[in-house]
Parts: C-alpha cells; sequence; structure tokens
C-alpha cells in the first residue's frame, strides 16, 4: 500500500490487526487493484464481474486498512489455509445475496467524490468505536457547546417550552414573523437601517441547510465560489456538491491568519459567483478589520460578486474587540449574511439559523425566487427552534460573561495557547474570537506526510481526538484544529497528553 502511493499508519495497522476497523472509502482502489479485485469484493465478498478473483485474491491483506470507515470490518486473522485461497463460504451461503445471481453494486453519486467533511469522519468513527471499548476520549474536534457544560439560558428553554403548543405544524416556508422581525431588528441595532423587510430572512435548520440551499441556488455546473483556506469544510462540500467549484483563497498565518487580497484577485475569473468571509473565522479564530472588510467589498465590486458572510461567531469575541457585519458596510454588493444561536446560546440541537438577504437586490430576482423555491420545497425550518430566536436576540448576552477575563472560555483559551506554545515545534496565534485555534506545526520538527494518520495516532495513543489541518481544505500536512471548549481540568489533562505525544514523535523523528 505504501509503495502504491496509499500509506497506511502504524495507529490503523494495530487496530486492523484486531479487527476493530474498516477500510477507508479512499483507499479501497488501490487495495482492490493490488489484490486483483473488486471494492465490492473487499467490503462484503461481492464477486459480480469478477471471473478472476477467486485466483488472484488471497485473505491475507498484508497491506492493513486505515482509518475507519462506516463499512462492516474486514477481519484479518488468517489460518495458514487461507493464506493461499480466499474465504467464499460466505458467498455460497443461501442468505447471501451472491448465493443466486449476481447483483449490480449500489455506489454513490460522482457528485459525492469531491466532498468531504472530516470533523466527523474517519476519526470520529474510530473513537466512537473505542468509546464502545470502553475508553474515555477527550474530544477537541467539535464545536458543540452542550456535552462541555455549557448551558443554553434558561430563558430561551422556557420560552420555547411555552411556545411548543403553537409549534406542531408548519410554519411559512422563510419562518415565523416575530423571529424574522428580531433578525431584522438585530442588524438594525447594528447599523443597517434598510433592515426592515422580513422577506428578506430565512430561517433554516442551522447555518448548514442554509449554506447548501445557497449553492444550490446559486451555482451551475463548473461555476466557481472563493472560500478561505483553512475553511470551515461544509462551504467547500456544498459548492462541490452543487456541481460548482471551490477555489480557496489564502489566508495568512503571519498576519494573524487575515484574507490574502492580492491573493483572492488573483483567483478570479469569468466563472467566479461569490466570495465566502468566515468572520470570526472557523478554524483559526481570526477577527477582521473593517479595512480588511472594506478591501473585500471593493473587490466584490469591482467584479460584481456576491458576498456570504458567515458570521455565526460573531458574539463570541474576547480582548474587548468588536465584531462589524459585512452587510452594515455595503449597500453597493449583494451580501448575504449567515448567523444563529447554535454557539453563542449554545443551543445547537435546536438548529435555530438564519441568512438575510441585503445590499444591491435589484439584479438578483432570480436567484432570490431560487432561495424562495428551495425553501419552499423543504417546507419550513423547525419551528420549535425558531421561537427561541426573539427571545435570545433581546436581553442580556450570557456569552459575555463567558468570554470575559473572569469568565470559563477566556481562560481556557489562555491555557490553551499558552500550553501550545510551550511545545517544541509547535506555534499557535491567540484567536480573537470563536473557541478554536489552528496551531502549527513545524515541518522540521514534526516532517509529516499525512496528518490524518498523525491525529490517528494520537487518538491511539493517548485518547484524544482532534481533526487534522488538510481537513479544512489547508493544503499543508502541517496543522491542526483544537478545539478549547473542555474546562480546565479535562483540557489541562489533554495538553499533557499532548505534550507527551509530541515528546515521542520527536524522538521517533530524531529532533528532540
Amino acid at each position: 500500500m505504501t509503495a502504491a502511493g496509499a500509506k497506511v499508519s502504524r495507529g490503523a495497522i494495530s487496530n486492523w490487526e484486531r479487527g476493530t476497523n474498516g477500510i477507508v472509502s479512499s483507499k479501497l482502489p488501490t487495495l482492490a487493484r493490488i489484490l486483483g479485485c473488486s471494492e465490492g469484493y473487499l467490503l462484503r465478498g461481492d464477486l459480480q464481474n469478477e471471473t478472476s478473483t477467486t485466483k488472484n485474491t488471497t485473505a491475507s491483506v498484508s497491506g492493513k486498512s486505515d482509518e475507519t470507515d462506516t463499512t462492516q470490518p474486514i477481519h484479518t486473522q488468517p489460518d495458514k489455509e487461507s493464506e493461499s485461497k480466499p474465504n467464499t463460504a460466505h458467498i455460497n451461503s443461501p442468505n447471501s445475496p451472491m448465493s443466486g445471481s449476481s447483483m449490480n453494486t449500489i455506489k454513490k453519486s460522482d457528485k459525492l467524490q469531491n466532498v468531504c467533511y472530516d470533523i466527523r469522519g474517519p476519526l470520529l468513527q474510530t473513537a466512537n468505536r473505542m468509546e464502545a471499548e470502553g475508553k474515555r476520549i477527550l474530544k477537541l474536534n467539535v464545536g458543540n457547546p452542550a456535552p462541555f457544560g455549557l448551558e443554553a439560558p434558561h430563558e430561551i428553554l422556557r420560552d420555547v417550552a411555552m411556545n411548543l403548543p403553537d409549534a406542531t405544524g408548519y410554519s411559512d416556508s422563510q419562518g415565523i414573523f416575530s423571529a424574522r422581525k428580531a433578525v431584522l431588528q438585530y442588524y438594525q441595532s447594528k447599523g443597517l437601517l434598510s433592515a426592515v423587510d422580513v422577506r428578506d430572512v430565512y430561517l433554516g435548520n442551522g447555518v448548514s441547510e442554509l449554506i447548501v440551499m445557497t449553492m444550490q441556488a446559486l451555482m451551475n455546473d463548473g461555476d466557481e465560489v472563493l472560500i478561505p483556506m483553512p475553511d470551515y469544510p461544509l462551504w467547500t462540500a456544498a459548492a462541490n456538491l452543487s456541481g460548482g467549484t471551490a477555489v480557496h483563497y489564502r489566508c495568512n498565518e503571519n498576519d494573524n491568519w487575515h484574507p490574502d487580497i492580492e491573493d483572492i484577485k488573483s483567483k478570479i475569473t469569468s466563472k467566479t459567483k461569490g466570495i465566502v468571509v468566515i468572520n470570526p473565522n472557523n478554524p483559526t479564530g481570526a477577527l477582521y478589520s473593517d479595512e480588511l472588510l472594506l478591501q473585500i467589498i471593493e473587490v466584490a465590486k469591482e467584479h460584481d460578486l456576491i458576498i456570504m458572510a458567515d458570521e455565526i461567531y460573531d458574539r463570541i469575541l474576547y480582548d474587548d474587540t468588536a465584531h462589524t457585519p459585512m452587510s452594515t458596510l455595503t449597500d453597493d454588493v449583494l451580501v448575504l449574511s449567515y448567523n444563529g444561536l447554535s454557539k453563542s446560546h449554545r443551543i445547537a440541537g435546536f438548529r435555530a439559523g438564519w441568512m438575510m438577504v441585503s445590499g444591491r437586490k435589484q439584479h438578483a430576482t432570480d436567484f432570490i425566487e431560487g432561495l424562495d423555491m428551495l425553501a419552499s420545497m423543504r417546507l419550513c425550518s423547525n419551528v420549535q427552534g425558531q421561537y427561541a430566536i426573539q427571545t435570545a436576540m433581546g436581553g442580556h448576552q450570557s456569552m459575555k460573561d463567558l468570554t470575559s477575563k473572569t469568565g470559563r472560555l477566556y481562560k481556557q483559551r489562555e491555557m490553551a495557547v499558552t500550553r501550545l506554545n510551550a511545545i517544541k515545534g509547535i506555534s499557535c496565534t491567540m484567536p480573537q474570537g470563536a473557541f478554536y485555534c489552528f496551531p502549527k506545526m513545524d515541518p522540521e520538527v514534526y516532517p509529516i506526510m499525512d496528518d490524518m494518520n498523525f491525529m490517528m495516532d494520537l487518538l491511539i495513543d493517548e485518547n484524544v481526538l482532534m481533526v487534522q489541518g488538510t481537513g479544512f481544505n489547508w493544503d499543508k500536512p502541517d496543522h491542526f484544529r483544537l478545539v478549547f471548549l473542555p474546562n480546565l481540568h479535562d483540557l489541562e489533562d489533554a495538553m499533557d497528553r499532548l505534550d507527551r505525544f509530541f515528546a515521542k514523535k520527536r524522538q521517533q523523528f530524531g529532533t528532540d
């Protein structure tokens, strides 16, 4: 497998030998080619259209499986007899679909070939299996506040409960009036005085649904959209799934992860439809200045691009910083603003998100009609969650207590970044928003080629789960994202494990 360009890690081999993992789908074609069999045979013993499989395939799978997949595990505990010929007993079973006539393998759509979402991918699946075996995994992979004891405001829970009798039927396809009006008033309070028409607001099952809906309404096959690198990978996945192409512009780590304006300009073509701006940024935690946002707006204005402003972390800020919504900075560009309550109000499970259309709308009536159509096709978003929005947008914002200097999130951020920078060969900028940081591993100290395998080794060796940098469409295997939501005690434990793991890796690489 290594010689064929599909290297597998030591941790993956260990799991494979214990029969706990399946084959990751991206490496199935390579393994099948080496063994002279089909992918279906490796997964299910499927011999359709394969007259030579029993001649060419052996049950000795010396190229061990890589990380987990959702397929059934292929066990590698062969006896001597099975070393010389394949185990086909299950194929002759009367319960086997292959015992009668051959069946065509049902494969996923070709549209999914370039779609990836590693945040909930093979690493998480392996961690779940390890938990099923009784191991305690420290999960620093997902920005889901609830499991870490960050409770939702009781006022929201109470108001949602009180409105449950009115939330049993469908709502308007764009959402209930009171929630949409509250969204408009939020942007009015930020300075967008033109935010007066509830028809400009679409409520969704979280921002995720609205991102996918936008790309479906906007992209034709071959169209391009500019997306930051690193990014929140759903943006890239949604663009590719819609038949378009995600073109990544670089954010500069040396400039506190700010977008490179010249790089943005260099990647605009006649096929470019829009530009995505994630501010505050996931995964880097960077917060952008008004000056930078205005530069992006000028580029969008010059090339007639839509701005898609993902601002879900706009209320999770540190060090007395302030966030400026892009919609408040221009009337000359069509701006789609995305936000919600999952992070700021710790109710990710309610799926209460919204998108607001503002700016230059006159030339976009056909596109907006497409948004209306897609909103109607899904009938409406979760109505119970919609009733959380009006309450959440007004009154005391409890997130400020958590991000102040005496707050839990502030202390966890300080500790995580300090401990990371104390590890030899690790450097990390200080995030000003959200609850992520994106540390760099010096390639001279950690000369790794496959960062997902590296994170898999960390999971296997230390029971710590994080996502590799390439999972956020970063172009080098030298970063990872750390979520600092766990309490200080658990976070300290995780950092101790990272210290131990990186020290061991330096010894292996001879760079200590």
